[in-house]
Formats: structure tokens, sequence, C-alpha cells
């Protein structure tokens, strides 16, 4: 068997090296704990496991149109561009009829993960449809063949699906993006407001900013975190350990784990395994 097929193997796949500590159970329905650098999958569980991705999916979203927007393009939103969105989405405020830059709606996505912004920018890259089937097409190219997407914001839809070694990989290629590294990273920005001021956004990833009692995880590069009632909670992230940069995905897990996961994103364990796979399926 290859160690691509290793991954399909359904549970907890791991090769320890000798003496290391036993490998923590987040008891989520899918992870995976990988070296950014060399590919290499530290441990995984279900890894190929088709899963709801919510706000996850927005990292392909951002792999897919962010190099195709030049950051200062400014764009005047219509009304049709927010029909649509989905009833509890996570909003960051764009309203029609006001001008805004890319670079503003991209704080949007990656700060507040607003669904507005996502709309707003999808219509500025062909439409919501196109810029679907375009997002289809960028995870068949980047090897992600558990990823069918249908929202390009992550809200809940018939058939749309992801996986902990698809989000991976989407985190991987993005912290390779400039601009998506920077935006994925950022605390704090400011928002455009409807008249004509700013009001400030906060990353919703609360590893980066320490919001609501929870202490900043030393060393981590941000990526993207999820929530929705089908998904439950999701999470690509990746943090310098060790001298080499980890990326971690957890897709649903219980409630208690989800809290501990806001603590210790990257094992102390991965030091102490081998690679158990490669990015090759």
């Amino acid at each position: 068997m290859t160690a691509g097929a290793l991954l399909y193997r359904p549970g907890t796949q791991v090769r320890p090296r000798p003496g290391a500590p036993e490998v923590p159970d987040p008891s989520a329905l899918s992870w995976l704990v990988a070296d950014a650098g060399t590919g290499d999958v530290l441990a995984a569980h279900d890894a190929h496991r088709p899963l709801p991705p919510a706000s996850t999916l927005k990292t392909l979203f951002a792999l897919t149109v962010l190099p195709t927007l030049p950051a200062g393009i400014r764009h005047r939103v219509s009304e049709p561009e927010l029909a649509g969105i989905g009833p509890g989405s996570s909003l960051v405020g764009v309203a029609e009829d006001r001008t805004y830059r890319v670079s503003d709606l991209w704080n949007g996505v990656f700060l507040s993960s607003g669904n507005d912004a996502v709309r707003a920018l999808a219509a500025l890259s062909g439409g919501w449809r196109a810029t679907a089937e375009r997002m289809q097409s960028k995870a068949r190219a980047l090897g992600a063949r558990d990823t069918r997407v249908t929202s390009p914001d992550g809200y809940d839809a018939p058939g749309q699906v992801s996986s902990a070694f698809d989000l991976a990989v989407f985190g991987r290629a993005g912290l390779r993006n400039h601009d998506f590294a920077r935006y994925c990273g950022r605390r704090e920005a400011l928002f455009p407001d409807r008249d004509g001021d700013s009001y400030g956004i906060v990353n919703t990833n609360r590893l980066l900013t320490g919001q609501d009692g929870v202490e900043p995880y030393d060393g981590l590069l941000g990526i993207k975190n999820g929530y929705t009632s089908n998904a439950g909670n999701t999470l690509v992230t990746a943090a310098h350990r060790d001298g080499r940069t980890l990326v971690v995905t957890v897709m649903n897990p219980s409630r208690a784990t989800a809290t501990r996961s806001t603590r210790r994103p990257a094992p102390s364990w991965t030091g102490a395994s081998r690679p158990s796979a490669g990015w090759t399926r």
C-alpha cells in the first residue's frame, strides 16, 4: 500500500518515533497535521472523509479569486449582488450602493468571514455560479479531489463537502501566496461604513487575537475557521513550531474539543512522529 493510500484507511493514521508520546484524541470527525514545507502528513484521522466545510471553504475561494483582482480596484456594490445570502450568515456590513476597495472586501472575508464580502467579490469575478465552477477547477488542479463546491462562501448547501486533507492542501497553497498569507494572519482592520467613515473589525480566529479569554497561540499564522449548524466547528490553521511550519485541519470536533483546540492547535507530539503520507494521492 502506498503512503497516499494509507490516508484512505478509516481511523487514525500515525507512525510515531520510538518513545514518542501517545497521540491525543481530538474527538473530531476528521483531522490532519502536516508539515507545510515538505508536504509530509504527520498524523491524520479519516483524512478523506467528505464533510461540510463551512467557512473554511473561503480558503479555496481566495486561492481562486485573489490572484485575479488587484487590491486597489474600487467596486460599487449593487442590490442584486447581495441577494441570496443565507439566513444566519456571518456579515461584515457590505452595503448596496457603497463603493469598496477590493482590499477592504478581502479583509471582510478573512477577518469577519463575511458572506456579503464574498458575494461582492464573486460578482467582480464573473458571478456566483461561474465562481463556484472556477473554484471546483482550482481544487482539481491542486489535487483536492474530495471537494464539491456549490456555495463559494461555504454556506451549507446540498452536496457541498470537503475533507481535512483538501483543506490542508488549500491552507498550504495559501501560505505560498503573499497576499493570502497577509490577509489570513491579520488580527484587525478598518472597514468602510455607510457614511464614509470606518469601523474596526477583528479576526474571528480567537487563537490569533486572544479574544474572549483565549490565550493567543505563539507562532500562529492564522488561515481560516468556520462554523455552521450542519458542519459544526471547522478549522484550517498553521503555526511555526520546532523550526518548521505545521498545517492543522479539524472538522466537526466535540464542543469540549473545540474549546481545547482554541488553546493547542499544533500538538506537542508532532516533533516525535514520522511522516505517514505525502500530498500526492
